[in-house]
């Protein structure tokens, strides 16, 4: 019984060990997202975290909370001393949000569109269309259509950054919907998730405003003898 008991203690003792060998890696947004610190990582070796995925909501990097919905996506893809850099790799709407907007008596109309962005990034967007409403096929095909086409167009004038921060805004969306009224009063046109399939030329630029340094205000001069004898 006894040399059961060290050879576990043993083992507790290895487990410790590899924990102590491991180091925290800060894990930083793209420049499009201002490089923001996102999360920690811990690991053996620096090796070891490129390639590790990581996902935010827009709200934790702005505040804003009526962004919290979409979620990013970020891969390591290169490390600097204990800061692991990533590159953005898509976006995804929430499961609950989602499901709020598909609730019953409304037609949901999916489609995938690939496009190549002005900088040259292969872009996968997958839309999602709601209507009020049970709408034809043929109707459908119409705004399938519409929607890559529209996308296509889109991508050619802008870059990546562009298409993110429109999708961001909620101007893609918007855009596609107003797009689609000719075929049909459509309600809204979500883009639930995208995906880069491969990257372009560049370094996306980044599509959140930095804060303003705040200016201090000037001290006042104290008054001398000589001004306050003329008051």
């Amino acid at each position: 019984m006894a040399p059961a008991k060290r050879s576990k203690a043993n083992a507790g003792r290895k487990v410790k060990d590899k924990w102590k060998a491991k180091e925290w890696y800060k894990i930083h947004a793209p420049r499009m997202f201002n490089e923001a610190e996102i999360g920690e990582t811990p690991a053996a070796d620096p090796e070891y975290v490129i390639g590790r995925t990581v996902e935010v909501t827009v709200q934790d990097l702005t505040g804003d909370f009526s962004k919290m919905h979409i979620k990013l996506k970020f891969k390591v893809n290169e490390i600097e001393g204990t800061d692991a850099k990533t590159v953005f790799i898509g976006h995804e709407l929430t499961s609950d949000y989602v499901r709020r907007l598909t609730r019953r008596r409304k037609t949901k109309t999916d489609h995938v569109v690939d496009v190549v962005t002005k900088d040259g990034f292969t872009y996968r967007i997958k839309t999602m269309s709601i209507a009020e409403r049970r709408i034809q096929s043929s109707q459908e095909d119409a705004m399938r259509r519409i929607i890559e086409e529209t996308l296509v167009a889109t991508a050619k004038e802008k870059t990546l950054s562009e298409m993110v921060k429109d999708i961001v805004s909620g101007d893609a969306a918007k855009n596609l919907a107003r797009a689609c009224h000719v075929v049909i009063p459509i309600k809204r046109v979500e883009l639930r998730k995208s995906e880069v399939l491969a990257f372009g030329e560049g370094t996306p630029e980044s599509i959140i405003p930095e804060a303003e340094p705040v200016e201090e205000a000037a001290e006042e001069e104290p008054a001398t003898e000589e001004a306050a004898a003329e008051e």
